[in-house]
């Protein structure tokens, strides 16, 4: 394994659950500085582990690891953090607790106090789920937190967006095989089906149809469809593609005894440098979401981009111009 593992002992969830012996898995990059001003950190996306957030930085990009101490912290559910496929019995498959964004924080800052000796975080970024949490650092740590930058994620999951993972949710467990996540061989046909109802809506309609996945060495839609499909099926566990589900259907930065479910009151308590970095194309995260929260959060500019590549412009090495208009911003809030 090519990352660390902070060692968190049990840990009480904001269900009332408590996680069995867990761990963060996570990955530096770069030094940190003497007054430790410099720190960039960067969670993990549904999908995501922290080599793929190696594509958000590196030299001469606005986060460079010559200049920035960069933290990668793996999501719990992805298989390096504490997940149902790497935990012990008796929460080890479909009896792993669920787990909330706020629970993801909680860990997230006792890594960076207790271990890596850090009490200020210069910026938090990162796409989609990982965006979900550069939020929820905001909200549940607003003192810590100097800017944050979400790109292509929301404060709160929506309703439609729920139901999208619902759809998910429902093609994997479709499965014979899935017993309930008591599987004793992954439930592959379901695993299939949950990667190919994804891919439609990863990207926009527009991308179908000026057929841009041609550019990415695809020469029909099938083609993509399939690599989608092989993708979950050779690369995630099923029961930590649900518990991430059930993560991303819940996150709420307004939830938890700090703001009692008051969204608005939670956004308002966000004293970070903001920049919300929606796709104008994005299925999962529409741009309206992000301007109803600009509207509460103080310190706040909504920069949209438009691109076809819809939720997946943000993913490394598909839309160039993104890359670019990420660093722009990027670049202004580390000013």
């Amino acid at each position: 394994m090519d990352c660390e593992r902070f060692e968190l002992g049990d840990v009480p969830l904001l269900s009332g659950e408590v996680l069995q012996s867990a761990k963060l898995a996570y990955k530096t990059y770069g030094k940190l500085n003497q007054d430790s001003s410099n720190v960039v950190l960067l969670p993990t996306f549904y999908t995501g582990t922290h080599k793929r957030n190696e594509g958000f930085f590196g030299t001469g990009r606005a986060i460079d690891p010559k200049n920035h101490f960069i933290i990668s912290i793996n999501l719990f559910g992805n298989g390096f953090s504490s997940s149902p496929s790497n935990t012990l019995k008796p929460q080890d498959g479909p009896r792993f607790p669920q787990i909330s964004l706020w629970d993801n924080i909680f860990c997230q800052r006792k890594l960076l106090i207790e271990h890596l000796n850090i009490k200020k975080i210069a910026l938090v970024t990162g796409w989609s789920m990982a965006g979900c949490q550069a939020y929820q650092w905001a909200a549940q740590y607003p003192d810590m937190v100097e800017a944050i930058l979400p790109f292509c994620a929301s404060a709160k999951t929506s309703i439609h967006n729920i139901v999208f993972l619902e759809g998910v949710k429902a093609a994997l467990c479709a499965d014979q095989n899935w017993e309930n996540g008591n599987y004793t061989s992954p439930p592959v046909i379901g695993l299939k089906a949950f990667g190919r109802s994804y891919a439609g809506w990863a990207f926009s309609q527009t991308f179908y149809r000026e057929k841009l996945y041609k550019k990415i060495g695809f020469d029909t839609y099938e083609d993509l469809l399939v690599d989608w499909e092989n993708d979950h099926v050779e690369n995630w566990d099923a029961n930590n593609l649900l518990s991430k589900l059930a993560t991303w259907q819940t996150s709420d930065i307004s939830k938890g005894t700090l703001y009692d479910g008051d969204f608005i009151k939670a956004l308002k308590s966000i004293k970070a440098r903001t920049i919300l970095m929606p796709c104008t194309q994005d299925f999962y995260f529409p741009p309206e979401d992000n301007a109803f929260e600009s509207r509460y959060i103080k310190n706040s500019e909504l920069r949209p981009y438009d691109s076809p590549w819809g939720h997946c412009a943000a993913n490394p090495g598909n839309d160039k111009g993104f890359a670019t208009a990420l660093d722009i911003n990027i670049r202004d809030l580390l000013k």
